[in-house]
């Protein structure tokens, strides 16, 4: 039977079948009998709970009965209901409560309730742990290309592989923002948001630095920035995470093209070892030879002062003997002669003797004279050459006594 008979749910009817459906003339069941259906209810809940049954005409104890029984379910359901606001909080964690999705309280550690949902709701943040995500290592296989390969400043590529460690602010702002805040994030997933940011952060980074100290010279410095700009980034949109650490774990060329890198990089430091060799042989040469023409420079000086003064004394000694030579010829020239003997019979091993005014005992220390007689011909040699360099092939030496004897003759003279 349809739902719009006007039969249906109607005490009239040919009969019951014994089962609060009605039969029809023509044999067929007919539509349930809704007042024997009630009745039916009534009973049921009435041997529940212990209350005897009335007599069919006791309309009003049926109703009575029928009310205790659905007061006493929906006090059932009333309990419950509100026994799902009960909630645990381990230690070192905190509850996020919130009202109709509005931010209520934090509460802590403990036993705890609140009014059940839809009214109020919680989420429980561990706010001590540690937690990870990976960027461009093998753990993410399916994306690890498309988060690894980064363009350098040089317009080169680079494969990045690093681990960014994080956890959540503390205080009840970090928890609140943290709650909030990954509900922006795809799928509600807070790592997703530290990925993304991490990412983002590491081209910038990476954009701005050559290959070379990418990959050999400032790892350390990349990581400290990339992890400053991201907590930058996580500040400004309010997610209240705060990035611990920032480790490179990797940085090479594509794998394409990563065997004529290395060869590139081989011959940069073979270029660069060829260098270093010419610059630590320059270093050694140039400073000798600029030491060696030094020394020739002074030498050469000396050598000229030495020359320069020597003929000045030279010429001054000849104007004097020219002087004295005009004044007494004669006596000069004697005096130049007995100069004369007296420097040859100095190199000489003979001992002239004046016996005509000498006493005739006279002591000759012949050992004496002997020995500076053998020093003089030793140094004979070495003193004509010294002479003949400085004053035109004349000992200086000698110069200078015979200048002492004509000055010893020039007073005599007087």
């Amino acid at each position: 039977m349809s739902l719009n008979d006007p039969q249906w749910g109607r005490g009239g009817g040919s009969g019951d079948s014994g089962d609060g459906r009605r039969r029809r003339p023509d044999g067929q069941e007919g539509p349930p009998d809704l007042e024997e259906l009630w009745r039916e209810l009534n009973r049921r809940l009435g041997g529940l709970f212990g209350v005897g049954g009335g007599g069919p005409g006791d309309s009003g104890s049926e109703l009575w009965r029928a009310a205790l029984a659905v007061a006493a379910v929906l006090a059932a359901i009333l309990i419950i209901w509100m026994s799902t606001g009960f909630y645990i909080v381990q230690e070192g964690q905190v509850a996020v409560v919130t009202t109709f999705g509005r931010f209520d309280s934090i509460t802590g550690a403990g036993f705890r309730w609140r009014a059940p949902w839809p009214i109020q709701s919680h989420e429980v943040v561990d706010v001590f742990q540690q937690r990870e995500i990976e960027v461009g290592t093998k753990a993410r296989s399916a994306d690890r290309l498309k988060e690894a390969l980064m363009l350098t400043d040089d317009e080169n590529i680079v494969d990045m592989q690093f681990k960014v460690q994080y956890r959540i602010k503390s205080g009840p702002d970090g928890a609140r923002d943290f709650v909030f805040g990954s509900r922006f994030a795809p799928d509600g997933d807070p790592a997703l948001v530290v990925t993304q940011t991490a990412e983002s952060a590491m081209r910038e980074v990476v954009g701005h630095r050559k290959m070379d100290s990418v990959l050999y010279e400032s790892r350390q410095q990349i990581a400290d920035e990339v992890r400053s700009r991201m907590q930058d980034m996580l500040d400004r949109y309010d997610t209240g995470i705060m990035i611990s650490a920032v480790a490179i774990q990797n940085a090479q060329p594509p794998e394409q093209v990563q065997a004529a890198f290395i060869d590139a990089v081989q011959a940069g430091q073979d270029r660069q070892r060829q260098i270093n060799e010419g610059q630590a042989y320059a270093n050694d040469v140039v400073p000798r030879a600029r030491g060696t023409a030094s020394r020739l420079i002074q030498e050469a000086e000396g050598y000229r002062t030495k020359t320069v003064e020597t003929a000045q004394g030279d010429a001054t000694r000849f104007r004097q003997v020219l002087s004295e030579y005009v004044k007494a010829p004669a006596v000069t020239r004697e005096r130049l002669y007995l100069d004369t003997m007296q420097q040859i019979f100095a190199s000489t091993t003979k001992v002239l003797v004046d016996t005509r005014s000498s006493s005739p005992l006279l002591y000759l220390p012949l050992d004496k004279l002997l020995q500076q007689a053998g020093e003089g011909a030793a140094h004979g040699p070495a003193a004509a050459g010294s002479g003949t360099g400085a004053g035109g092939g004349k000992d200086s030496g000698t110069d200078s006594r015979g200048r002492e004897a004509a000055g010893d003759r020039d007073r005599e003279s007087r």
